[in-house]
């Protein structure tokens, strides 16, 4: 999913499930400006019971590369639905929303 799709549909009100994998102190220097799920990258195993499988999940991170790598255990352990916002926060910035500070 581009950051301009997830923006699109935080304007109509669809709010998808997101989970950010990244670190609290990368939560803390440039946070999304929406409701996310935070599950760092490393604790998805033991936490995969608080990703609902039934919804779109759309997993992000700072550039999109942890991102996509835990999508991919996601929809092999059953969120068949989970999708990677490519770019990460770093596209939201530099596309949506330039006062999220670059790190």
């Amino acid at each position: 999913m581009t950051v301009e799709e997830l923006k699109a549909l935080l304007d109509q009100d669809r709010t998808p499930f997101v989970l950010d994998v990244r670190e609290a102190l990368e939560l803390q220097v440039a946070p999304f400006p929406f409701p996310i799920c935070h599950v760092p990258m490393r604790e998805v195993p033991q936490r995969l019971g608080e990703i609902p499988a039934e919804v779109e999940v759309v997993v992000a991170c700072r550039s999109g590369i942890r991102s996509a790598t835990v999508v991919q255990y996601l929809r092999r352990n059953g969120v068949p639905r989970a999708c990677n916002l490519e770019g990460g926060i770093l596209a939201w910035g530099s596309r949506i929303d330039p006062s999220v500070p670059r790190y």
